[in-house]
């Protein structure tokens, strides 16, 4: 019998306390197990030789469509392919620091700088001290770095303590989402640099990342400002850094939000917490390689060290623990998520606006 999969829109409720679970403390224990058995944590290192060369062979495409194009707007469409072949990278960064790609942690760590710093352009322990928070406590309000209060907010009493710019954009944050991920490129490589620069106690990797990011700048900056107008100079990196960030977002926003937000003190065992957050993307091959393997985020979540190619068959054995356990596994469609992700973000959203628009009632209840 097949396993129900839930598609519903986002779940609305808020967990406090451990009363709001099945006693399945020892779920994870089991399912483990199973997974390691099955051979599903094992290294394929010929299936990132290959994603790694079709990587590399895609920016080899965008140089090569630089090169021929000259000095013309066509060029837009290399910048609109450099953000792609640029999140690609980062999907093979995050694979490799989670020890997907190498089981070797000095070696995985160096490829992920290396992938991070010298291709995509950002750094790599900015990003493992959020990601690692965000793994131990997805969706927790106080533990998630991924749901802090930012230019969006993804709890209601972030939104209610919006002003002036923020509280604008907060009251239509739903709406503006996307438009906003447009700005997540610069945004990402400014607090990577940031976090280098400011940060104690990083030691040398301080300097491997900094140099590794300032080299990758100038590979890439130098050669479109030194052989394309100015202006259009300008629009190439704006292109690429929109479409870098708006295919960041697209990726990462389905995963988590909409999902259960988790009370600050509630105690939940590790299967629960992780299932219960995280949102799967139907949608095989073309999903996982549009997501980097993302869309399997429950399976993810549960096993991160798991390869990507490994990630369609742990979904099979984790849907049916669930089933047993009657724990809800959420799957849906990439545009449905995009659906509840805006919808969820415009209803915490209600937090900023306020019911009075009367101006003589405003004035009253300033007083």
């Amino acid at each position: 019998m097949a396993t129900p999969v839930s598609t519903l829109g986002p779940v609305r409720q808020t967990y406090s306390d451990q009363t709001s679970f099945p006693p399945i403390g020892r779920a994870y224990t089991q399912v483990s197990q199973v997974v390691k058995e099955t051979g599903l944590l094992a290294r394929t290192p010929w299936f990132y030789l290959m994603i790694g060369g079709l990587v590399a062979a895609g920016f080899g495409g965008v140089v090569t469509g630089f090169i021929l194009l000259g000095d013309s707007w066509f060029q837009l469409l290399i910048a609109a392919a450099l953000g792609i072949m640029l999140t690609q990278a980062a999907f093979l960064a995050h694979e490799a620091a989670h020890r997907q790609i190498l089981s070797n942690g000095p070696s995985a760590d160096l490829l992920a700088r290396i992938i991070a710093g010298g291709v995509v352009g950002m750094s790599l322990s900015w990003w493992d001290a959020k990601h690692s928070r965000h793994h131990a406590n997805p969706n927790r309000v106080g533990k998630d770095p991924d749901i802090d209060i930012d230019t969006i907010s993804f709890v209601a009493d972030d939104a209610a303590s919006a002003r002036g710019l923020r509280r604008f954009i907060t009251k239509r944050q739903g709406w503006l989402f996307f438009p906003l991920l447009t700005l997540e490129g610069l945004n990402l490589h400014y607090l990577g640099i940031k976090y280098l620069v400011t940060t104690k106690g990083l030691g040398k990797t301080r300097w491997l990342e900094l140099g590794l990011i300032t080299a990758r700048l100038a590979v890439v900056i130098v050669p479109v400002f030194l052989f394309l107008p100015l202006g259009m100079a300008f629009a190439f990196m704006g292109v690429q850094l929109a479409v870098f960030g708006v295919y960041m977002g697209a990726a990462f926003a389905p995963n988590h939000k909409g999902m259960p937000i988790i009370a600050p003190g509630a105690r939940l065992d590790f299967f629960t917490k992780q299932v219960r957050t995280s949102r799967n993307v139907s949608g095989g091959w073309w999903a996982t390689w549009f997501m980097g393997g993302l869309n399997y985020q429950v399976e993810h979540h549960l096993f991160p060290s798991m390869p990507r190619k490994h990630l369609s068959k742990a979904r099979e054995i984790v849907r049916d623990y669930c089933q047993t356990l009657d724990v809800p596994y959420t799957e849906t469609t990439i545009l449905k998520s995009y659906a509840i992700v805006i919808e969820y973000l415009n209803r915490v959203g209600l937090a900023a606006r306020d019911p009075f628009d009367c101006p003589m009632v405003g004035e009253y209840r300033r007083v």
